[in-house]
């Protein structure tokens, strides 16, 4: 786990994702280390400096949960947001199973991508009469 948010998360070492995650790992539109790349890209191409800190890191037999703390600067696309230059500040936990070689079969991570909209300036007020 420390190995994939210094490599993948934080280095953009494209080629540790091969090592690190098995084939059928479920992904961004697709499965395996192709998925997995697929989403840190788009991430990075929205904040090129995004940076990972480990809060908390439970491992028990083949699961892991991480806690982490994240900050970048948007200086790409952001969903349907353009380039702000806004540095955001952010939190989530990351669930992980790994098989009996140690590769990452399964991730589920949830966050706080709301913070991230609103400290982005996305307007979530309600039109009148809704």
């Amino acid at each position: 786990m420390r190995r994939f948010v210094a490599d993948v998360w934080n280095g953009a070492r494209e080629e540790s994702v091969y090592e690190l995650v098995a084939p059928d790992c479920p992904g961004l539109g697709t499965t395996g280390p192709d998925g997995v790349l697929a989403w840190h890209r788009d991430r990075r191409a929205a904040f090129p400096d995004l940076r990972y800190k480990i809060v908390d890191l439970v491992v028990q037999d083949q699961r892991a949960a991480v806690h982490w703390r994240a900050a970048g600067t948007q200086l790409g696309q952001f969903g349907p947001v353009p380039p702000t230059g806004t540095v955001v500040s952010y939190s989530g936990a990351t669930f992980l199973r790994f098989d009996a070689t140690g590769k990452i079969i399964d991730v589920w991570s949830v966050n706080e991508l709301f913070q991230v909209l609103q400290q982005l300036g996305v307007d979530f007020t309600p039109p009148p009469g809704a």
